[in-house]
């Protein structure tokens, strides 16, 4: 798939207290988590929100609380979409759930590493073309308990390029 944003693939540009990350979004191969996720991003629903879980070598997982751990408020779960097309690889972004396959929202997670173990339980939805460096980052900040990081590391604003 290209770089540059297209129907298909529309490019999202996630800017952090500790820099930016830019998505490329694969909506040929999970249409339904893809327009999920953007739906959240048009109404600016990421804006202020944290990276709450982050391990590292594992993933940084946000998009659900503010600061101090408030949770957000959501639209419906989606269900579980699976394509043998997505995996879990370096960079990978993917839809945060409970133990409910179909109970996905807003949290998402961006995997620091090859996670394979994830793949057919979880939904891919695109991969990081820019700034994995800050990603890592986040994923090797010192944590406390529940994985929660130390210091905050805010998502300022989640925008479509």
């Amino acid at each position: 798939m290209p770089a540059t944003p297209s129907a298909d693939a529309p490019v999202v540009r996630i800017e952090t207290s500790m820099g930016a990350i830019r998505v490329r979004l694969d909506r040929a191969h999970a249409p339904r988590t893809v327009e999920n996720f953007l739906r959240y991003v048009g109404e600016s629903f990421y804006d202020g929100t944290i990276f709450h879980r982050v391990i590292d070598d594992f993933m940084i997982q946000g998009g659900g609380y503010t600061s101090g751990m408030a949770r957000k408020q959501t639209h419906e779960p989606i269900a579980l979409e699976i394509s043998p097309a997505l995996r879990h690889v370096d960079g990978a972004i993917a839809m945060a759930r409970t133990n409910d396959p179909n109970s996905a929202t807003a949290q998402f997670y961006i995997c620091d590493g090859p996670q394979s173990g994830l793949d057919d339980s979880y939904a891919p939805f695109g991969v990081v073309i820019e700034g994995m460096d800050v990603a890592r980052a986040i994923a090797s900040t010192p944590t406390g308990p529940g994985d929660v990081p130390r210091t905050e590391v805010t998502i300022r604003s989640i925008r479509s390029e």
